[in-house]
């Protein structure tokens, strides 16, 4: 069991789920007060997407992502910094003309993905480390071998640290690859995705066996989809590792009532605590993650 829990909020995401709740935060402005939000009831890190400020959809507009940076420390908020680096994966086809790419495709190499790390140097900034057929139909999230060994070597340059995105066991060999080629730097940082159409299910089994396969001294993290959010709070500190909740995985605290992000973190300190673990604070998350103290 882990005793100091980290506290991930993953702010808002890229999924279609603004019109689903008026809690989900659009432009930068929302999103950097609901991180405010998110540290305050007691993240020590979160994790951010940014979208259109118009119609909500999500983007990768290095501009957006300075500007949420910027706001979130403007207020002098002490929280880690984790920004998404996945964007740029989605290939929608044609399932009768698998060649022809359909609206909704956005999809660039790995180099292509980063000019906002690059540019905000992050504590940290996640690594999806493989590709998914990404739920029903002919949606898929593309991250080859290629393109990850790209994008590890350019982060691990940087100096930020990666988060590795972990969507199905294979994605977590691969892992083990870029660290037994050297482009990744100890302590790795897993963050185990569960229950995500078609990947890992969130079945407890599983991820008892993706922790056994995590190489020795990783930090975790594991999330679940939904309802299984609170849940997979639970099953991650009891097998030793760090927990995600927020809007980007889960909009409900309870049946028919939407939550916000700061009430999600604030049911997961319930849990925490409730299991005779403590709540890190950021100081101490920099501390487990290898990172820089704050600057």
């Amino acid at each position: 069991m882990n005793q100091d829990v980290i506290i991930t909020c993953a702010l808002t995401g890229a999924g279609d789920t603004v019109r689903k709740s008026p809690h989900v935060p659009v432009t930068p402005e929302q999103i950097a007060a609901s991180a405010v939000q998110a540290a305050e009831a007691g993240a020590a890190a979160v994790h951010i997407h940014v979208r259109d400020p118009g119609t909500g959809a999500p983007s990768r507009d290095p501009r957006l992502y300075r500007e949420v940076v910027e706001r979130i420390k403007e207020t002098g908020t002490d929280v880690v910094i984790n920004l998404t680096a996945g964007m740029g994966g989605d290939l929608v086809i044609d399932a009768e003309k698998p060649l022809k790419q359909l609206p909704g495709t956005d999809l660039v190499g790995g180099l292509a993905r980063l000019p906002h790390v690059e540019d905000l140097l992050p504590d940290i900034c996640t690594l999806d480390c493989g590709s998914l057929n990404f739920g029903d139909g002919s949606n898929l999230y593309v991250s080859t071998p290629d393109m990850l060994r790209t994008g590890a070597k350019r982060v691990q340059e940087l100096g930020v640290r990666p988060e590795l995105e972990i969507f199905d066991t294979g994605h977590l060999w691969f892992a083990k690859q870029l660290l037994a080629e050297g482009l990744l730097d100890d302590p790795t940082v897993f963050q185990l995705c569960m229950g995500i159409p078609w990947g890992a299910p969130a079945d407890l089994g599983v991820l008892q066996s993706m922790v056994n396969m995590l190489p020795d001294g990783a930090q975790w993290a594991s999330f679940a989809l939904g309802r299984m959010q609170m849940p997979w709070v639970a099953q991650s500190i009891l097998l030793g590792g760090h927990v995600r909740v927020g809007l980007e995985d889960n909009l409900y605290l309870g049946k028919g009532v939407k939550a916000t992000n700061a009430q999600l973190v604030e049911r997961a300190v319930t849990i925490i605590e409730a299991l005779g673990a403590r709540v890190a604070t950021p100081d101490k998350a920099r501390l487990e993650l290898g990172l820089k103290p704050r600057g």
